[in-house]
């Protein structure tokens, strides 16, 4: 038997159903790939660094490149990670920033509250 009032019934709503969600797979694919590369870079130069110690001069060149190379896709790597998560809802965009992303910090404070919260206020 079900009871009447305006409490009464499911509190649940329908399920969206799940979609594929081509943004995120392009973050996550340009994630891997941000890694991968960055796992090659170290590699490489780690390998130049070997050659460099060896007596092969010209390495330490491409030791530079390696190192700054791997920095960047690392970099580039995290960056793509925080946009994921605040795509899937997990973070969002810190106080003080426009919606809009242009970082014009026009959004008004909000007001302060009044001590002692809602009961004391009215």
């Amino acid at each position: 038997m079900a009871t009447a009032g305006k409490r009464a019934g499911s509190r649940k709503g329908t399920r969206a159903p799940r979609q594929l969600r081509p943004r995120l797979l392009a973050l996550a694919l340009a994630v891997t790939a941000a890694v991968v590369a960055w796992g090659y870079l170290v590699y490489a130069a780690i390998d130049f660094g070997t050659a460099a110690r060896d007596g092969d001069s010209g390495s330490w060149a491409f030791l530079a490149l390696a190192s700054v190379g791997a920095v960047a896709c690392l970099f580039v790597g995290l960056l793509l990670v925080a946009r994921l998560l605040r795509e899937l809802g997990i973070t969002t965009a810190p106080t003080g920033v426009a919606p809009d992303g242009s970082g014009a910090e026009d959004l008004e404070p909000a007001a302060p509250r009044p001590p002692g919260g809602r009961r004391a206020a009215r």
